[in-house]
C-alpha cells in the first residue's frame, strides 16, 4: 500500500542518520521522469554537520540516494553508510 503526501509537506524536513547525527534539511528531490519514483534527496548540509566535506562550493548540497532512506516521519532517517558514498549535487 502506498502512502501519498504533498511535496510541500516534505520541504525543509530535517535529515538525520540512523545514528542520530543531523545531516541537514531537505532541499529538493530528484525524480525519475519515466517512473515518477524518487531517485535522490538533495540535502542542504548544516554548517556543523560532519558530512560538510562532501559538499563542494558554497551551496553545501549533497545528493543522497533514496535507497538510503530508512524512515520518514517528522524527519528523514537515512543510513549513514550510504552518505559516505554520497556526492556533491551538481550546480544549477
Amino acid at each position: 500500500m502506498y502512502k501519498y503526501t504533498i511535496a510541500r509537506q516534505l520541504a525543509t524536513k530535517k535529515v538525520i542518520t540512523n545514528r542520530g547525527d543531523e545531516v541537514g534539511k531537505l532541499s529538493d528531490l530528484m525524480i525519475d521522469e519515466g517512473s515518477g519514483e524518487i531517485e535522490h534527496l538533495l540535502v542542504e548540509l548544516d554548517r556543523e554537520s560532519k558530512f560538510i566535506k562532501k559538499a563542494e562550493g558554497k551551496d553545501r548540497i549533497i545528493k543522497i540516494p533514496y535507497s538510503a532512506v530508512t524512515a520518514v516521519s517528522d524527519v528523514f532517517i537515512v543510513d549513514e553508510r550510504e552518505i559516505e558514498t554520497a556526492e556533491a549535487a551538481p550546480a544549477n
